[in-house]
């Protein structure tokens, strides 16, 4: 299954490092921050062509729908994402559509051989799920609770996009821009200004500091050959013995995998009288820092892309900390998909606190840290359209596990049929029918989550009931607690696979996980 799953990756990559969207005439581009123009124009500079360049790669093609005022120009990058790697796509030999039903139909085979009903009871064996049912009855669950809220949120939406934007039909490619427009007017600011407060390096050595507080151990940079000059490499100790490196991968370029994971390069294992310490790649697909005529412009984060940093770095420390000396069960081996995502999810939270935040910000021209009226705005809109984010996830996951349950890829109906079934079920916004998202799934087609995609929202509820133990132990609202974060690490982290997740996570909690906690901290609790 390599084979097929290697082309259906190289077919994405391929589409998206192949399309360039170049303008001249800077009057199209209004609405677009300065910086978003700096490395647009400084990839047209790149290519020696003149104007700015846009590309697929997210850091490229994502602010021009959420920013660009011209709605042709967000149509046009809309549909060239929406279709790449698709039978509408400009390439017939990037088309991933024969791709999806050689992959489903090998792994109905797979199962099959092994006595299985279907691929989704074989991929549930290693997981914390018993079965396709429990966990579509989660996901309806689940989509149920969150539907008034995003049917809520879409009707504000509408009616703003109406009144202020002269959008009397808000399409697929004017979603992100009126979010945008709503978030600034009911919010007083907008992500770009946000963003002037986190360049990289702050928010990288706010992010170690933390780490090293929570868990008491010391990071400092490391020396090893790197694959691009843009590579870096670290070190962790604990009491001044290594335990574990990384790797660092921070921006996207031309050539590189789309999106942002962890990976190992190596595990930790006893080798005899030694213990080999283990290695993670930590790889992101940020806006580099940009050279406009001969100046370098640092880079500056997203508050969505501090986010991601602190994910994956997540999954990284579940990688490194482990204390198990078994290859199979050590770091994030031998863990159920379903709670592999606890340790990242979890690290997200810290992202929305003060104690932490005012700490990894620096205003990128006086150097001041991020305001704390700034900050708290920055937290009512916290929750802004958390129904419809939700809802995405939840039918995301549905068809990921309709795909491996019940649908038939030698029948008469089509993968698209199931996309377009499970969105009339779950959705609330319908995307336009030449929209092909399923042809860039990477996760589930070749990133490993087949049947798993749920594992987001699944760990999201115990993240979130994890990280309740942290509020609940704050002092003067401080939730960095280092005894708190000595529990977490000895009874979740260190211990990798060679326990239930379920286990761990009430030897940590001391019960079983709550809904609860997800819920209120999504906003959308009752």
């Amino acid at each position: 299954m390599s084979a097929v799953t290697t082309r259906f990756s190289e077919n994405i990559l391929d589409a998206t490092n192949a399309y360039g969207l170049f303008i001249t005439d800077e009057a199209e581009l209004a609405g677009l921050p300065e910086d978003v123009r700096q490395a647009a124009r400084a990839a047209a500079e790149q290519d020696g062509k003149p104007g700015y360049k846009f590309t697929l790669h997210f850091p490229s093609y994502f602010p021009i729908l959420q920013y660009a005022d011209n709605r042709a120009l967000r149509e046009k990058m809309y549909r060239a994402n929406a279709t790449k790697a698709s039978e509408l796509g400009e390439k017939p030999e990037w088309d991933n559509s024969a791709n999806i039903v050689d992959i489903l139909r090998l792994r109905n085979e797979e199962a099959k051989l092994l006595d299985f009903k279907n691929y989704a009871e074989l991929s549930l064996v290693p997981k914390m799920a018993d079965t396709p049912q429990e966990v579509i009855k989660f996901l309806e669950d689940l989509g149920r609770r969150a539907r008034p809220f995003a049917e809520q949120d879409l009707l504000e939406l509408r009616a703003f996009a109406a009144e202020q934007l002269g959008l009397a039909t808000l399409e697929a490619w004017d979603l992100a821009y009126a979010a945008e427009k709503l978030r600034e007017q009911r919010y007083a600011f907008s992500e770009q200004e946000v963003k002037q407060y986190f360049p990289e390096p702050t928010v990288v050595e706010g992010l170690f500091q933390l780490v090293q507080k929570l868990f008491s151990v010391d990071i400092s940079a490391d020396q090893a050959a790197v694959w691009h000059p843009d590579v870096k490499f670290f070190r962790i100790e604990k009491d001044g013995k290594l335990i574990g490196q990384f790797y660092l991968d921070l921006y996207a370029r031309n050539g590189k995998r789309g999106g942002a994971w962890m990976d190992d390069a190596r595990a930790r294992r006893r080798l005899g009288n030694e213990v080999q310490t283990p290695i993670a790649y930590l790889t992101c697909n940020f806006t580099a820092p940009a050279v406009v005529d001969g100046v370098s412009k640092p880079a500056l984060f997203t508050h969505d892309e501090v986010i991601t940093l602190f994910h994956e770095f997540g999954h990284g420390l579940h990688h490194m900390l482990t204390q198990v000396d078994e290859i199979g069960v050590s770091g994030i081996s031998g863990v159920e998909w379903d709670a592999v995502e606890l340790p990242s999810q979890f690290m997200e939270n810290f992202c929305w606190e003060w104690d932490v935040l005012q700490h990894m910000t620096a205003e990128a021209i006086s150097g001041e840290p991020l305001p704390r009226d700034l900050f708290d705005k920055m937290i009512a809109a916290k929750n802004f359209q958390s129904g419809l984010q939700a809802l995405r996830q939840v039918e995301f996951s549905l068809f990921d596990m309709r795909l491996h349950d019940d649908y038939d890829p030698y029948g008469s109906q089509s993968v698209q049929d199931v996309i377009d079934q499970v969105r009339g079920q779950i959705a609330v916004i319908t995307p336009p029918a030449f929209n092909r998202f399923q042809h860039s799934f990477g996760h589930i087609f070749a990133g490993g989550y087949a049947a798993g995609y749920y594992s987001y929202k699944w760990a999201e509820v115990l993240s979130a009931d994890a990280y309740s133990a942290f509020e609940e132990a704050a002092v003067g609202g401080n939730v960095v607690s280092a005894e708190t974060g000595r529990k977490f690490r000895d009874e979740i982290l260190a211990v990798g696979g060679s326990r239930p997740a379920l286990e761990s996570f009430k030897a940590f909690r001391g019960r079983e996980p709550s809904i609860d906690a997800l819920l209120r901290h999504s906003g959308m609790a009752a």
